[in-house]
């Protein structure tokens, strides 16, 4: 019996043994199973990403590697198998990729670029070859540029696709054509989401009236950029005239070659005693370079004779002095003023006498009233010449009602009806007034709305008149007419975003770029402001304190700046010459220690580009208000930058726009 257990003990044990062993290595096969996938996985998981392949997610299950994901084409699938295949049997990999679809042809990027110069109109782009209801076709368009080149024949440099019409081409397209309607010399680039005009103007009024119009032609959906040039005037007679009498020293017209030039004669008129703001206009015309140096001369001769005048009319040069001058001093002057003066110029010099500084017995007036009423009353020549000189003021006034109330005398001097008609041409040129014709005098006084008439007075008479005759200009501008005075200036314009933004914040949404609900009626306002302004350089800048990230402050910073500029864009604000720019913490205007200096620390800026000193000193800006959020705790907004306050800064500018002869060439932070 013992002897049978002793053999049963060690069965036991062996077999106990055997399974033991069993259990081990099937433990380590395991292992080592695991150990293999796991190293599988990360090998060609690596390989795979080094390739640049990120998005094929590899699993493994013992042998074999399974790979699933979505590739882009099919090739990236192949590749991708293949990559694998260079690690591993083929026979292991498990293919699950599967391959995006084929995305729609992308339809073409339509646009139109319409030129058109004196003589003709030139048409190029690509447009849909079937537009939408109420779309304009190819020969629709090629009608419409004919018209606008009175029938010469097009070059026919347009292509069409047939894909639809992207959103906001039909009324792109029609506002473009509008645009080269009211411009000659213009070039008008269009695509559905922006136009593009580039033009020259005769003038800076016409200039400024263009700019206008288009601004409130321009469909809302559609972004407007304007470059357009008012080139210099070619000034005929090239004219400018100094007076000294008992008003002052002043001129009745001022012109010059250069903006040099320009700088010389001012500098030379404040030497000699002028006061106040000088038009003086810079052209084409100069009969010569030295035109500067021969002002300046003639100024200081007439300041030196003490009363008096000197025209300049061209190459023409008539010195009048006052009949107070003594002889001795009158042949002084007129003496260095001769020798001075450059050889192109021919100079003519009358001292006038006192007997007849008031006398003559002809005399003729014209008489401009209020209410357009004109008076002619005087003496004429004969018949025929009254019948003339009523039908030029009819002309001349147009619409006025005209009195002619004339006797007749054979006696008059020659050249009588020159200077009539020359004076009644002068009168024209302002709101109200008076013309006076004597046999030594051709005289102009009223009001005007314009700081350029008198310059054109000058320069009818002086042409009209010729050398050695005397005519005086006093005519007084009042802003109260001005048309154009009543538009704002650029810092007038920045002064007033100055105001509100003072008076108002606007706020955007905590840690975050969107604006609020409650900031609507501010941003109303300034597009109000803006929507009647001149176009402007202006920068919309965006501060943080320095609270959270460098790079978030800034980046944040950067897209309140342009939600504020989206904003004011969607309110058919030109935005054109208008940039946003994030500065982040870069530009505190006070201490970021305490809560009231980040306070203040956190804000956006108007800032009126083209000039130094543009940027509002902090003792300028604003006290920082509590800020404001819409569906928002007021208290969560205690981090960086949560407020919005908007400071605008305003500095003087100028902005010149060179002359073009053609246009063919046709350019704030949070943490979370």
């Amino acid at each position: 019996m013992l002897h049978r257990l002793a053999r049963l003990s060690s069965t036991t044990l062996a077999l106990l043994a055997f399974l033991l062993a069993g259990v081990v290595m099937v433990s380590v096969a395991l292992g080592a199973a695991k150990v293999i996938e796991s190293r599988t996985q990360k090998v060609v998981s690596g390989k795979l990403t080094e390739a640049g392949i990120d998005w094929i997610t590899v699993t493994t299950d013992g042998l074999q590697v399974r790979l699933t994901g979505t590739a882009p084409n099919e090739a990236a699938r192949f590749r991708a198998v293949n990559k694998v295949g260079e690690l591993i049997d083929a026979s292991r990999i498990r293919d699950g990729l599967d391959v995006a679809p084929a995305s729609a042809i992308e339809a073409p990027k339509f646009s139109v670029e319409m030129l058109r110069t004196e003589d003709e109109v030139q048409l190029s782009g690509l447009i849909p070859e079937t537009p939408d209801e109420g779309g304009m076709t190819e020969a629709d368009l090629a009608a419409a540029a004919a018209a606008l080149a009175q029938g010469s024949e097009l070059p026919d440099m347009l292509e069409t696709a047939d894909y639809p019409a992207p959103e906001g081409w039909n009324e792109a397209l029609a506002f473009g054509l509008k645009a080269l309607e009211r411009l000659e010399l213009s070039k008008v680039s269009v695509t559905a989401e922006r136009v593009e005009v580039k033009a020259i103007t005769d003038s800076a009024d016409e200039k400024r009236k263009v700019e206008a119009d288009l601004r409130g032609l321009a469909p809302e959906t559609v972004q407007l950029v304007m470059e357009i040039s008012a080139p210099r005037p070619v000034i005929t007679p090239f004219s400018l005239r100094f007076v000294v009498d008992d008003e002052g020293a002043r001129f009745d017209s001022c012109s010059a070659d250069t903006d040099r030039a320009r700088t010389q004669i001012l500098r030379a008129a404040a030497a000699v005693g002028v006061t106040g703001t000088t038009v003086c206009q810079v052209g084409l015309g100069t009969p010569t370079p030295r035109w500067a140096d021969a002002v300046s001369l003639g100024m200081r001769a007439v300041t030196e004779l003490g009363s008096g005048s000197i025209t300049f009319s061209d190459a023409d040069v008539t010195l009048l002095a006052g009949s107070d001058v003594p002889q001795d001093v009158f042949d002084k002057v007129v003496g260095e003023l001769e020798t001075g003066l450059p050889d192109v110029f021919s100079l003519t010099s009358t001292l006038e006498r006192k007997e007849t500084a008031t006398q003559g017995p002809a005399e003729f007036t014209a008489t401009l009233a209020e209410d357009s009423r004109v008076e002619l009353r005087g003496r004429l020549t004969d018949e025929m010449q009254r019948s003339a000189v009523d039908a030029f003021a009819r002309s001349a006034f147009a619409g006025a009602e005209v009195l002619t109330a004339t006797r007749l005398d054979e006696g008059l001097p020659d050249g009588w009806a020159i200077r009539v008609l020359a004076g009644l041409k002068a009168l024209a040129e302002v709101q109200t007034g008076r013309l006076l014709v004597r046999p030594d005098l051709v005289e102009v006084t009223g009001v005007t709305g314009s700081t350029e008439t008198r310059g054109r007075i000058t320069q009818i008479l002086s042409e009209a008149l010729g050398q050695g005759q005397t005519f005086r200009v006093n005519v007084r501008y009042d802003e109260a007419l001005d048309p154009l005075a009543a538009l704002p200036t650029p810092e007038e314009c920045a002064a007033d975003v100055n105001a509100v933004i003072a008076r108002t914040k606007i706020t955007f949404t905590p840690a975050s770029a969107e604006i609020a609900t409650t900031a609507r009626p501010v941003l109303d306002e300034l597009a109000k402001i803006l929507a009647n302004c001149p176009a402007m350089q202006m920068e919309i800048a965006g501060h943080t304190d320095s609270q959270g990230s460098e790079g978030g402050n800034k980046a944040l910073s950067q897209a309140r700046a342009e939600a504020v500029l989206l904003a004011l864009q969607g309110r058919r604000v030109d935005v054109s010459g208008m940039t946003a720019v994030g500065y982040g913490e870069a530009q505190p205007i006070a201490d970021n220690g305490t809560e009231e200096g980040r306070e203040a620390n956190r804000r956006i800026e108007f800032v009126l580009k083209g000039a130094p000193g543009n940027v509002m000193a902090a003792s300028e800006a604003p006290a920082p208000a509590a800020p404001v959020a819409t569906g928002a705790d007021p208290s969560a907004a205690t981090g960086s930058d949560f407020s919005n306050d908007i400071s605008p800064s305003v500095a003087p500018t100028e902005k010149t726009i060179a002359p073009k002869p053609r246009p063919d060439g046709l350019k704030a932070q949070d943490t979370p």
